[in-house]
């Protein structure tokens, strides 16, 4: 098993090596991962092996390189002009970098969820069935058993099963994002990506997505950017802090949340800097 580094000072590079996922399988391998937009470098010799069917919260300030990092894990840095990557991640030991790989199947292995929830100006309906359609699946029946099955995991619907026909813009925001997630799920991806999915919502529609992710979380391996400390804590099971683009402290949640090992890392859940 690979030993996820923790970093004691981002200038010592004699870090000690702590295997934190010795009772779990892995999903994602991240090897020397480094990035750049441009000439500017924003993600730092990452190293970090991401378990399968848990859910990994990555947290840190503004501007630390946490979205980046969740976008390399399905290329979507790619449609970036000028972006570079270094180093390998690997989804069950194939390298998604190497240059055979299919974008659009690694897309489809790899679903992701927005900040901002952006449904299709098209029906509940024809939201869910897009995905599906576009992978060569046209028997409406299928369809149908297709939308139903995802509405009912995103846990959407009950409330929408009388409207399908509808436009997907009619739902409100908690809704349209819940779609956002049943839509990913239509492709059966096996990685959900979410970054922030609740920081737009209300309360009351931020606990339906994190419970939601805690219903999912057995059948998907999940990876979210929250900048909600609370929601970390809650949701899930592993946290790796990230601060200017290098990977401070990973380790299981609660010893993150309760003992941390690097004071970066307990000056920022405390709140001290942030």
């Amino acid at each position: 098993m690979f030993k996820t580094e923790n970093f004691i000072n981002i200038e010592d590079k004699s870090y000690p090596k702590v295997d934190i996922l010795k009772n779990e399988k892995v999903k994602i391998e991240v090897r020397d991962v480094n990035f750049f937009y441009g000439d500017v470098q924003a993600l730092f010799n990452l190293n970090l092996d991401i378990p399968e069917r848990k859910v990994t919260a990555l947290i840190g300030p503004s501007g630390c390189g946490k979205s980046t990092f969740l976008r390399s894990l399905n290329r979507m840095n790619d449609i970036i002009d000028g972006t570079r990557v270094e180093g390998k991640i690997l989804i069950e030991g194939e390298d998604i970098y190497n240059n055979s790989t299919d974008v659009v199947s690694l897309r489809k292995k790899v679903g992701m969820i927005f900040q901002k929830s952006n449904p299709f100006p098209k029906s509940i309906f024809d939201n869910i069935a897009y995905g599906p359609r576009i992978h060569g699946i046209k028997n409406k029946n299928t369809l149908m058993e297709i939308v139903e099955t995802c509405l009912n995991r995103s846990a959407l619907w009950d409330e929408v099963k009388d409207r399908l026909d509808k436009n997907a813009l009619g739902l409100s925001g908690g809704q349209q994002q819940r779609l956002c997630i049943a839509r990913a799920l239509a492709i059966e991806p096996e990685i959900l990506l979410m970054d922030e999915p609740a920081s737009a919502l209300d309360p009351k529609s931020t606990s339906r997505i994190e419970d939601l992710i805690a219903a999912l979380r057995k059948d998907y391996t999940i990876i979210i950017v929250t900048h909600n400390m609370q929601q970390a804590a809650r949701v899930s099971d592993y946290t790796a802090f990230f601060y200017e683009g290098h990977l401070i402290e990973y380790d299981k949640t609660k010893k993150i949340f309760t003992k941390p090992t690097q004071k970066q890392t307990e000056d920022y859940i405390t709140g001290r800097f942030g």
